[in-house]
């Protein structure tokens, strides 16, 4: 910005004053959006926001994540035509059932030294 200090100012008094009028509505604009900005209602509304944007951008991750984790195991248990592979479905079928009978006699076993 040109230093005008030494420069002679040939608006008229008319111009003067539109720019006064001027300043002072740019002025009241930018201290009213200000206002808004700082007002705690605004601030709480814009944290709201926030927060809400990164859990549903967290939401999308973990859906994609979980999605990739169940497309993984469903490729591992069924081929390309979408049958199953038993001969990778039994042997898992069987872990499971000896866990849950380990679980059901451990059970049993505890009920059985109560009583």
């Amino acid at each position: 910005m040109a230093d005008t200090s030494n420069t002679p100012d040939t608006r008229t008094p008319a111009e003067i004053e539109a720019d006064i009028k001027r300043r002072r509505d740019v002025l009241a604009d930018t201290l009213d959006e200000i206002g808004v900005r700082v007002h705690p209602k605004t601030i709480v509304g814009d944290a709201k926001a926030r927060i809400a944007s990164d859990i549903d951008h967290t939401l999308g991750r973990a859906y994609v994540g979980v999605n990739r984790v169940v497309s993984d195991v469903k490729g591992r248990f069924v081929d390309e035509e979408g049958a199953p592979r038993v001969e990778r479905i039994i042997p898992v079928a069987l872990v499971a059932v000896g866990v849950v009978g380990l679980f059901v006699l451990g059970s049993r076993r505890r009920r059985g030294r109560r009583g």
